[in-house]
């Protein structure tokens, strides 16, 4: 890498070539006056994507950055959406996306091997091959939750749409603990086994459903799973029902705060639901629910939650706990 941070012709730069669709030509100076873009607006929506700001004199972007900054500056020019909507739709795409690489770069390194292993040789070739069918797929899928969430604005066209969902938290138990105590190798064979069940990377994980059996079956079958790979240490998961505010893929409003608390207090290996979700679960035979003592919470004089289990674990009947 030469002095001012540009990268020489080596297997790392072909590599990267190959990732970014191009070589790193412009300042982000030139990509901002190239797109027709504010400077500042443009070094805005990088930060939104969930990059560092950029040295002025440093050569770090390509023609792709150009052609992206006009896109999205267009949708704004013909009025499509406004400028709050582009950096929102912009900083939810880089956090989805950024999380959806990390995981993509851990596959292809678990099946090719790690890069000191493979080589930047091959590894470049497998980029030059892998990525537009991976690219196609992200396409593909996008297009099926576009579809999806189009026939879900269709039937409320409000920006903020008030929805009544099931809100959960499933919670591996002792995470942080954990990480203290394993090699970096053993800790990657726990976040994936957790990764290949709630499909996404970390400790915790947030689900919503449409409907209250929905919910109570996200969450029982997270523990079961979880339960069933020996690797991973106890989950703990608490669901809320009620009325979320959704707007561009989040979920607001008391039920995300109730399901994070009973989350907090549920026993390892187990579920928490609030009263509104037993009362819809109320007579369902699948189920078993059983009333816990009431506990104070940040945010809660008490809350009274019930402990959710199928029922074929225990009697069907409600009581004190």
């Amino acid at each position: 890498m030469s002095n001012d941070g540009a990268m020489d012709e080596t297997g790392a730069a072909a590599l990267e070539r190959a990732l970014l669709g191009g070589s790193r030509r412009y300042t982000r100076l030139e990509v901002a006056e190239r797109s027709g873009v504010p400077l500042a607006r443009a070094q805005m929506l990088w930060r939104a994507l969930g990059f560092p700001d950029v040295d002025d004199d440093k050569i770090a972007f390509t023609d792709l950055d150009v052609q992206a900054l006009q896109t999205v500056q267009g949708l704004v020019e013909l009025g499509v959406i406004d400028e709050e909507t582009q950096l929102a739709t912009t900083r939810a795409m880089g956090q989805s996306l950024s999380r959806l690489a990390e995981w993509q770069v851990s596959v292809l390194t678990t099946a090719l091997g790690k890069m000191d292993e493979i080589g930047t040789e091959a590894a470049t070739e497998a980029a030059r091959e892998l990525v537009p069918v991976l690219e196609g797929l992200i396409g593909y899928v996008w297009r099926r939750h576009l579809a999806a969430a189009a026939a879900r604005a269709l039937a409320n066209p409000d920006e903020v749409v008030a929805r009544t969902m099931a809100v959960g938290f499933a919670d591996l138990v002792g995470y942080t603990a954990l990480t203290r105590h394993v090699d970096e190798g053993e800790l990657g064979r726990i976040v994936g086994g957790f990764e290949s069940i709630v499909k996404t990377v970390g400790d915790e994980v947030m689900f919503v459903a449409d409907d209250p059996e929905t919910g109570a079956e996200i969450a029982l079958r997270v523990c079961e799973s979880v339960e069933a790979a020996a690797e991973l240490p106890a989950v703990r998961v608490g669901v809320a029902y009620g009325t979320v505010l959704a707007r561009l893929g989040d979920v607001y409003g008391e039920p995300v705060n109730l399901a994070a608390r009973l989350t907090s207090i549920a026993r390892p290996s187990s579920i928490l639901v609030d009263r509104e979700l037993g009362n819809a679960l109320e007579g369902n035979d699948k189920y078993h629910l059983r009333r816990v003592p009431p506990r104070p919470v940040r945010g809660y004089t008490l809350l009274t939650p019930l402990r959710l289990r199928r029922a074929d674990t225990g009697s069907a009947e409600r009581g004190a706990d």
